[in-house]
């Protein structure tokens, strides 16, 4: 325990240090994006969103939780996100607990960018042993912009050529040396993560010290 709760603080005391990349503000493509979602933005589905993007238009790394019921909308507020991320020239990985899940997020994620181009892929047990060296050499390559991934992501062997956002799901379901390590990947990069779990208010005063929380 100690061993880990001094990584975690080296880890966020060098992210605080690290200078980070901004995104551009909103551009036309952003706009048509958000514009093709199906239903209309909540209030705080849009005071979500706002925080988001000022936290990625800001050159200190993002560390923001998202904090919503199923089908309050986080999956759009996390596209959004990596959207934002690709029209600024770098890689995004969206992390989940479940392959069910990963397919769901691909299908999404793939029927919402189709328009635009960016290369979308994933991984998870399923992909046979060639497609996941593919896959390897097509992120180090940059060839793939955004992957949706399982704990298959924890491979040692895995690297991005310009990682800029990690995206992790159900952030519950990973461990804390799983998520930090994700954050290893590039210690500057964006991190949003998401999760249906209610915050104890007894722990959220200690949790607005390490993270930015939006609650939907």
């Amino acid at each position: 325990l100690k061993e880990i709760a001094f990584d975690l603080i080296s880890l966020y005391a060098k992210r605080r240090k690290k200078i980070g990349f901004s995104c551009n503000q909103d551009s036309s493509l952003q706009s048509e994006l958000e514009a093709s979602f199906f239903f209309e933005d909540t209030k705080d589905q849009v005071e979500a969103t706002k925080a988001v993007k000022k936290d990625m238009e800001s050159d200190i790394p993002m560390d923001r939780l998202i904090c919503g019921d199923v089908g309050f909308g986080k999956t759009e507020i996390a596209m959004r996100a990596a959207f934002m991320c690709l029209s600024a020239g770098y890689q995004v990985v969206m992390i989940c607990p479940k392959v069910l899940l990963v397919n769901q997020h691909y299908k999404t994620f793939s029927n919402r960018f189709k328009k635009f181009s960016y290369q979308i892929s994933k991984i998870s047990r399923f992909e046979s042993n060639n497609e996941k060296k593919k896959i390897k050499e097509d992120l180090i390559n940059g060839k793939i912009n955004l992957l949706i991934s399982t704990h298959a992501i924890f491979a040692n062997d895995v690297s991005f050529q310009k990682l800029g956002l990690i995206i992790i799901d159900e952030e519950q379901s990973f461990g804390v040396e799983q998520k930090e390590k994700l954050k290893k990947f590039k210690p500057n990069c964006h991190v949003l993560t998401l999760t249906a779990t209610p915050i104890p208010r007894t722990l959220q005063s200690s949790i607005f010290k390490i993270k930015d929380i939006s609650l939907i």
